[in-house]
């Protein structure tokens, strides 16, 4: 089993590659999405980081924005915006269907986890998507006009507000399921997704009791930058990092996670911070890791996955005998 934790384009990107590398058995993937961002519109349950992995991984994503579906069309929120809606978030009419059935079956009793594997099944996708947890936890973002609820900082007003802090409300209450669990306890590698590391990776790695399954996960766990020369490729993730008071970089996003990695994967363009990297008791591989289409996801996958193969044997004789 390969898991890998996700959020974002970015993370549903390498999920990509990872999925079709793992071609001949795709059931070996399990990705840990992020649900901090999760809210509610017109009455329906909207998972963004879920929705933006699923459509990745069915091939059916917007190539041109990373989320979203590829074709889709918008009478509906034409049709809103005539009533008197501002129509904020950009719900396509396909898309429009997802939450429909989601909002459906979660309103029948159905957990999340549950719902999330019947999308899955229903696109034909063969990889298991597993939200970080059952209980809702929403990220909410303290700015200088005070805090906002995580959509509208970052479509509604299109992130440009100063952070000055980062909550996951109702994070006390959540717990890893035990899918999560499972796929943890038989992980060959676990890796975290180039996704921001505060309000992506941060939610997953915040539901009490994660940080510990990761730790104890049996394969090698490896992180991918989002960080590419002191910029985020997609998203505010190196603003916020500067705005939290961390630096900009690959280096940052490895302290962020130094107690749970056994690698770090930087871009060429940050070699220079592969030395610091590894002082922090962590091995470095660099290579290419921008994705700017499905050949360079797979080769990214590839190397990531060959790297977590080299790390194993080291990860493997820290284990205590049984």
């Amino acid at each position: 089993m390969i898991v890998a934790l996700a959020g974002g384009v970015g993370g549903a990107k390498l999920a990509h590659g990872l999925y079709h590398t793992l071609a001949r058995e795709p059931e070996r993937l399990a990705v840990v999405v992020n649900t901090g961002d999760d809210f509610d519109l017109y009455g329906l349950h909207i998972s963004p980081d879920a929705d933006t992995v699923l459509y990745t991984l069915a091939g059916i994503a917007n190539p041109e924005t990373g989320w979203g579906i590829a074709g889709d069309s918008f009478a509906a929120l034409e049709m809103l915006r005539r009533y008197g809606d501002d129509a904020w978030f950009r719900v396509g009419d396909r898309d429009l269907a997802t939450h429909l059935r989601r909002t459906e079956l979660l309103r029948a009793g159905r957990r999340p986890t549950e719902v999330l594997a019947a999308l899955v099944a229903a696109l034909g996708v063969r990889a298991r998507l597993l939200p970080m947890a059952d209980e809702p936890v929403a990220t909410v973002v303290t700015t200088p006009d005070g805090e906002l609820a995580f959509q509208d900082y970052f479509v509604r007003r299109g992130h440009r507000d100063p952070v000055s802090g980062v909550r996951f409300a109702g994070i006390e209450r959540a717990r890893p399921t035990a899918e999560a669990r499972a796929a943890l306890a038989a992980a060959e590698a676990v890796i975290f997704c180039p996704s921001n590391p505060i309000v992506s990776i941060g939610p997953i790695l915040a539901v009490p009791g994660m940080r510990a399954l990761v730790r104890a996960a049996p394969g090698p766990r490896v992180a991918v930058s989002p960080i590419v020369a002191g910029r985020a490729l997609k998203g505010p993730a190196d603003a916020m990092l500067a705005a939290l008071g961390h630096e900009s970089s690959a280096y940052a996003v490895a302290a962020l996670y130094r107690d749970l990695l056994d690698g770090m994967v930087i871009d060429r363009q940050d070699a220079e911070q592969a030395a610091r990297i590894e002082a922090l008791g962590m091995r470095v591989l660099v290579t290419d890791t921008i994705m700017r289409d499905e050949e360079e996801r797979r080769r990214l996958a590839a190397d990531v996955l060959h790297f977590a193969g080299e790390l194993r044997p080291a990860r493997q004789s820290m284990e205590p005998p049984t």
